[in-house]
């Protein structure tokens, strides 16, 4: 089979019911590494690159995921920190036919990184936010701010029915059953934006990358509403 969508794949199975056997033409999400890579100013002005972490992630709004990424780790404060996000294609030097996209993000100059505080020296998976992180500081993400009370207000009702409301957002779940899904929602409960990715934590970066782009940040004024579990990474994304 073949598929236009990079975030899906055809497959053939053999799906069996009892002592019957059928092969079927099926659809399943698609899994592959991106590494996000900087290019910055240096010592002296020298320009420099480095690469700062490898995802496994749907394919599809990498640069969403990129700038998310930099901006709910403190990497960046605002869209206009960011020069350039370029997607392009790395060698293939595992041996195992996954050569990642890069995801190059060019940084205005006089942007400073904490590259300590990002270190990570294993890789990051889908289903982990924080795997590799090094110390327990580095988990703590720069700029991170207490919630002002009163900004925020939704009737528990609303509230109660916003998971039934994800479900028919989420199409390409619809076609595999197979990725998280991420949405922003307004107090009236109105869905108006949605993510997905195999990885929670992707689907959030993509979600919030796309609205830091357009320069739409903060986002006080608005929930933001998980498939799955509100894990610590996905919690301290949020705010």
């Amino acid at each position: 089979m073949s598929n236009t969508d990079l975030s899906t794949k055809g497959v053939r199975i053999q799906r069996r019911a009892k002592d019957e056997s059928v092969v079927v033409e099926d659809l399943l999400a698609v899994e592959e590494p991106l590494e996000i890579r900087l290019s910055y100013r240096g010592k002296q002005g020298v320009l420099a690159s480095r690469g700062i972490s490898i995802t496994m992630r749907t394919p599809g709004a990498d640069e969403e995921l990129a700038a998310g990424f930099l901006a709910t780790e403190g990497i960046v404060s605002s869209y206009e920190d960011i020069e350039d996000i370029s997607i392009g294609s790395g060698e293939d030097n595992s041996g195992l036919g996954l050569a990642p996209n890069i995801a190059r993000v060019a940084l205005q100059e006089g942007v400073d990184v904490d590259f300590e505080q990002l270190s990570r020296h294993v890789f990051t998976s889908s289903s982990c936010g924080v795997c590799g992180k090094a110390t327990l500081e580095a988990l703590s993400a720069r700029g991170l701010k207490r919630i002002e009370e009163g900004g925020f207000c939704m009737t528990s009702d609303v509230l109660r029915s916003l998971p039934g409301k994800l479900l028919e957002h989420q199409r390409t779940f619809a076609q595999t059953g197979g990725l998280h899904a991420t949405a922003l929602v307004d107090p009236s409960g109105e869905i108006f934006d949605v993510a997905e990715d195999v990885g929670r934590h992707n689907a959030m970066d993509k979600l919030l990358g796309r609205r830091f782009l357009a320069g739409e940040w903060p986002l006080s004024k608005h929930l933001i509403l998980v498939s799955g579990r509100a894990s610590f990474e996905l919690v301290q994304k949020a705010l």
